[in-house]
């Protein structure tokens, strides 16, 4: 067993949330070691072609990790970790939302852009994902086409991607969303609280409503207190400078100032933890991904991992 590499516990748990079969002719080689070997490559950021022998062919390390970015495999295994340790009282429903850019290097650039070949079309491999194409159309990010379809951008940090998430108590992520670098935080505010989602054991609606909810100014404007009003989360968001100077000029007529616990706001610094937890993640630290929906699996498969390590 080498560093980084799955313990048997892990292994037990993740196991039956894993297909067996691609449909596909051939030998289905064992998922225990790709997963190691996909582990490996997210934990150092090495390229595909260099990862070691012991973890079997490299192409097949990489397809596999490619189809569970597109089929959302990675996004379910997320989901069944958090319901273990929602089942087990372990979640702290004491959510904080933020961001992050990811700069993104000359190797994320060059995907092709326009419609995606037809599903099972020889083109497939270079243009788009075979056999999952609409699958993964349907899972880019929110945005315009071309390079911001693949969560791709130009901001104050040149070519970047962003990482919009939420976090629980203990610093684990919850959800996650990636869009072009030079997006606005406030935007994906509703698409990240929308994503929790938490399984629970046997009948029952999962889990999507926070105890209550931290976040900086990027997020203090009427929409968003409106939208959690609406869902009866109790929220704490600083009120902006100009904000608290256009109100005291209106006086009585503009009602009273939005709620503000400066206890509960000092945990917001959950999610900025939970950030540095998912940038230990080399090749979640620097984009090297073409494809959005492949650089999100990579980040959703670090999360996977940061919540039975913690």
């Amino acid at each position: 067993m080498g560093r980084g590499d799955l313990s048997d516990s892990e292994w037990e748990r993740l196991r039956p949330f894993l297909p067996v079969s691609n449909g596909r002719c051939g030998r289905w080689r064992d998922n225990r070691q790709v997963i190691d070997g996909i582990l490996h490559r997210v934990r150092t950021g090495v390229q595909w072609r260099d990862l070691p022998d012991r973890f079997g062919p490299w192409k097949t390390v990489y397809e596999r990790h490619r189809l569970w970015s597109a089929d959302g495999t990675w996004e379910r295994l997320l989901q069944q970790v958090q319901a273990a340790a929602d089942g087990s009282g372990e979640i702290d429903w004491d959510v904080s939302v933020g961001s992050i850019i990811v700069r993104a290097r000359q190797h994320a650039a060059g995907a092709r852009t326009g419609p995606l070949p037809a599903s099972g079309s020889k083109g497939g491999r270079r243009g788009g994902t075979p056999g999952r194409d609409s699958v993964a159309e349907s899972r880019r990010p929110l945005g315009g086409g071309g390079a911001g379809s693949e969560g791709l951008g130009r901001s104050r940090g040149g070519f970047t991607s962003k990482f919009h998430l939420s976090a629980d108590g203990r610093c684990r992520p919850l959800s996650l969303i990636v869009t072009p670098g030079q997006r606005a935080d406030c935007t994906q505010f509703k698409p990240v609280l929308e994503k929790i989602r938490v399984p629970r054991p046997g009948l029952g609606w999962p889990c999507k409503k926070p105890d209550s909810l931290a976040a900086d100014k990027a997020y203090s404007n009427g929409p968003i207190r409106e939208y959690l009003r609406r869902r009866g989360i109790r929220h704490t968001i600083p009120e902006k400078t100009y904000s608290q100077a256009a109100r005291l000029c209106k006086g009585a007529r503009a009602g009273r100032p939005p709620g503000f616990d400066e206890d509960r706001y000092k945990k917001r610094n959950t999610v900025e933890r939970a950030i540095n937890r998912l940038k230990q993640s080399r090749a979640v630290a620097t984009r090297y991904d073409k494809r959005g929906y492949v650089f999100l699996g990579t980040a959703t498969a670090a999360a996977v991992f940061i919540w039975p390590r913690t």
